[in-house]
């Protein structure tokens, strides 16, 4: 894997074992980064503690993103403890049920907003809250998806916020380069997880990546980890700016 010793990092967005976040959790781990993980909520927390624990987080904290403070209050406690951060890795998104499964065309204003905040402007937040912790330069992630380049369908109203979260990302990175900060967008084929799990005729999609993208496989949350790993690596210190597609090939052939 990639050399992360002495690195420190924040990972968003553990929800489970099966979460794209863990999958990059781990591999962190495995290269020898300190992590902060955080979970949602208290009904949450049974589900992710433990996950952090057998990582070796060193922090482990509530954060709700739409609870005013609960972000800085992370990044206060980052601070406390470690006094800089290397990396943070942004694996979040929520769209109200009734807006993501009806057409773009009738999403209704509240659940638009709400989706944007929670999907795309906490990114924006973490970068703010991270950039002085940076002092020798960082890495910051964020997931996206295919749905932002096109349109695939029963993606919805995620395909214009993750649009908007990569465009996000790409204006991060030239804002934060002077001082070391790189910033990717990381792009999965479709992967079963708890969030997909909300998507109407989602095992139709995945069935059709298998078929379609040239290696004819899906991929894995330790792929996603992988690369993630190395992007937050200093083998990857002359990367920045990227919309990183990881789906066997699919983003080529649609």
């Amino acid at each position: 894997m990639f050399n992360l010793h002495g690195k420190k990092g924040l990972v968003v967005g553990v929800a489970n074992n099966q979460s794209i976040a863990y999958g990059c959790a781990r591999a962190f781990e495995l290269c020898g980064a300190d992590l902060a993980i955080t979970y949602l909520n208290a009904k949450a927390e049974p589900h992710v503690r433990p996950l952090a624990e057998i990582l070796g987080a060193n922090i482990i904290e509530p954060l709700d993103v739409e609870q005013p403070g609960e972000l800085e209050a992370v990044f206060k406690r980052i601070e406390e403890k470690w006094g800089r951060l290397d990396f943070v890795l942004h694996s979040i998104a929520f769209a109200p049920k009734d807006d993501l499964h009806g057409r773009v065309t009738d999403c209704s204003r509240e659940g638009f907003m709400r989706a944007m905040d929670i999907s795309c402007h906490s990114f924006a937040r973490m970068a703010r809250l991270a950039e002085p912790l940076m002092q020798d330069g960082g890495c910051l992630l964020t997931m996206s998806y295919m749905g932002a380049d096109e349109v695939i369908n029963n993606y919805g109203m995620m395909g214009p916020v993750k649009a908007a979260l990569q465009s996000v990302a790409r204006y991060l990175a030239a804002e934060l380069g002077p001082k070391g900060i790189r910033v990717h967008a990381i792009s999965p084929g479709p992967l079963k997880t708890r969030a997909a799990s909300g998507i109407k005729s989602f095992d139709k999609l995945m069935e059709k990546a298998v078929e379609r993208a040239p290696l004819h496989t899906l991929v894995s949350i330790e792929d996603v980890g992988a690369l993630a790993a190395f992007l937050a690596s200093d083998v990857a210190k002359t990367m920045t700016g990227g919309t990183i597609h990881i789906d066997g090939g699919y983003n080529v052939v649609g």
